[in-house]
């Protein structure tokens, strides 16, 4: 009879461990996927304006490539969202922490055809940060 005990209660300390164990496992996961990074939705902010020289570009389209401090190209299949300017040419994008470069295109029609300007940054933003970056564009 003390063998089977034995057994029993070493049985049932292996299922705490494993079970203590587990439970540090889903904690560990759920803290991980609860800190965002690099996607838009956050409390920090990056705000400006598109304008090329002094001519602020209305309705410019901001393309945004998450954890990217490089231009990726101007095939903007190759970022991961994008933001449309106002028509005093703003922006607002509100970002997780993170780094990002923005690349922005419009048209300036007192320009010769045709007509595009386009030009980009890298910005890195903090928890909680509100950055001011104004993205000049320029034709090819």
């Amino acid at each position: 009879m003390p063998i089977l005990i034995n057994l029993e209660l070493c049985f049932n300390k292996n299922i705490m461990k494993n079970s203590i164990k587990v439970i540090i496992l889903v904690l560990f996961v759920s803290l991980l996927s609860n800190c965002k990074k690099n996607q838009t939705g956050g409390n920090a902010s990056v705000s400006g304006t598109v304008s090329h020289h002094t001519k602020a570009i209305a309705n410019a389209r901001v393309y945004i490539k998450f954890n990217s401090s490089e231009f990726p190209g101007d095939d903007y299949t190759k970022y991961d969202t994008y933001v449309d300017a106002d028509s005093e040419g703003k922006y607002k994008i509100s970002l997780y922490k993170g780094t990002y470069y923005l690349y922005a295109k419009g048209y300036d029609l007192d320009i010769p055809a045709p007509y595009i300007v386009k030009g980009g940054l890298s910005v890195s933003v903090r928890t909680n940060e509100k950055v001011q970056k104004d993205l000049a564009v320029t034709e090819d």
